[in-house]
């Protein structure tokens, strides 16, 4: 079975040896660049991750010789184990597929990377974007000045790890009224996350649009279970019925989620604490 093919099996069916083929492709630079790219992309998977695909996937990141995309890639892929650890720490090491030690050193790599000027620009985004799914100190600042920037890309990767960084919540607000619908996007899945009570009338103008593009139209269902727990069944009921499979399960999942909460979280607004 070609890597190629891997992309479109799910990750369960892999076989057992694929994450060994994924380090095998990282690191030999002889290797086919599409092969090369496809390693890259799979090995974030958390079934195959482990300390020697973490540390390969960085070491790439780190090498301004090897191909710009496949950095950005590798970038990518090292977000969902940074979340994995931020989210449950390493006091059960069957918890996390990687060790405190590679996750010191993944954020540790790609802090300089981001503040080496001479990376490149999609480099550079891909890196922020990989890290702040384990917030630190710097990223505030990163942050801020990204969605600064006058450079569009910039402002998207911004309120795209405005996700996961606390501390933005005006500059959430702002991109739900603009006009960019990627960055727009993005600031629907933030005010969602943080439960931002002010985006409520975006959120539900989306919900209620029935010419809502269906990407967008998901984000805002999860967003009502986050934001108003309280009124999401009679807000996504009918949903929760709709012909369409993709957004009658999401509006479902969304009141169960939104079912769970405790009472004394229904419309909980932090936002003052949040914001700079």
């Amino acid at each position: 079975m070609g890597l190629k093919i891997l992309q479109d099996t799910p990750p369960w069916d892999w076989p057992k040896d694929a994450g060994k083929r994924f380090l095998q492709a990282l690191t030999d630079r002889r290797a086919n660049p599409s092969d090369r790219l496809i390693a890259a992309e799979l090995a974030g998977d958390l079934v195959v991750m482990n300390d020697e695909l973490a540390d390969s996937l960085t070491a790439i990141v780190r090498n301004p010789d090897e191909p710009e995309q496949l950095r950005a890639t590798a970038a990518i892929a090292l977000g969902p184990v940074l979340e994995r650890a931020d989210t449950d720490g390493f006091d059960d090491p069957d918890d996390v597929p990687i060790t405190k030690r590679t996750f010191r050193h993944i954020q540790d790599s790609l802090q300089k990377v981001y503040f080496d000027s001479t990376a490149p620009k999609e480099v550079r985004r891909r890196v922020l974007e990989a890290s702040v799914r384990a917030p630190e100190s710097w990223h505030q600042n990163a942050i801020g000045t990204a969605y600064s920037s006058p450079d569009k890309d910039w402002k998207l990767t911004a309120v795209f790890s405005m996700r996961w960084v606390r501390g933005f919540d005006g500059q959430i607000l702002e991109a739900l009224k603009g006009a960019d619908p990627e960055i727009h996007y993005e600031a629907v899945h933030a005010a969602g996350n943080w439960g931002l009570a002010a985006a409520w009338p975006q959120i539900v103008a989306i919900v209620n649009d029935a010419g809502a593009p269906k990407h967008l139209l998901l984000a805002a269902i999860s967003a009502v279970a986050g934001i108003r727990p309280a009124e999401a069944l009679e807000t996504l009921s009918d949903l929760a019925e709709s012909g369409d499979e993709d957004i009658a399960e999401a509006a479902q999942e969304a009141i169960a989620m939104a079912e769970s909460t405790p009472d004394d979280e229904d419309g909980e607004d932090l936002e003052g604490d949040w914001l700079n």
